[in-house]
């Protein structure tokens, strides 16, 4: 039902789950002994979320954060609004932000910054899709499993107006879709 709306499937569910498991093998190396702090950025970190740290094998605490900077539309707002913050203190810690998507970078970047102020012992950047022709801001991510083209993408977390997130896969968006 839902696969008639996407043109195209760009990363599949098998692709996922492979470049997930590569990066949690480094994620155990570089990690270990350090017990991080992952941050989920919601909604759509879930499914990458919940998929890489299957594979990481060292501790772990988990976190999640609610940050909207869509507002429901196609493209990035610029506007970040933290409607849920983490429930520890990140001071001395080591934090990875993971994210569904780094496209204009304007969330990240603020994260980042507000986490550095929280002196944390480091902040990097876990993503599964990176996508920098939509870059407004300098940011890059320390892991990055796709890189993708300048495209509407849903699926594996991703929405569209909180819908698609339920794809087992990454696809474009058909435009008619959202230029209704």
């Amino acid at each position: 039902m839902l696969e008639k709306d996407i043109k195209k499937v760009l990363i599949s569910h098998d692709e996922i789950v492979a470049a997930a498991k590569k990066l949690g093998a480094q994620l155990t190396e570089d990690y270990h002994g350090k017990n991080p702090i992952l941050v989920g950025v919601l909604k759509g970190s879930v499914p990458f979320m919940a998929e890489l740290i299957k594979h990481i094998d060292t501790h772990i605490e988990l976190d999640f954060m609610i940050v909207s900077s869509y507002h429901g539309g196609t493209s990035s707002s610029g506007v970040i609004n933290v409607k849920k913050d983490v429930d520890q203190d990140v001071a001395g810690r080591h934090i990875l932000f993971i994210e569904d998507i780094i496209d204009t970078g304007k969330t990240l970047k603020n994260l980042c910054e507000m986490f550095k102020d929280r002196n944390a012992a480091s902040v990097k950047i876990a993503t599964l899709l990176d996508k920098p022709e939509g870059r407004l801001v300098e940011i890059e991510a320390d892991y990055t499993c796709f890189t993708i083209p300048n495209e509407f993408v849903v699926g594996y977390g991703l929405d569209y107006v909180e819908n698609y997130r339920n794809l087992p896969y990454v696809g474009i968006l058909k435009e008619e879709v959202y230029t209704k």
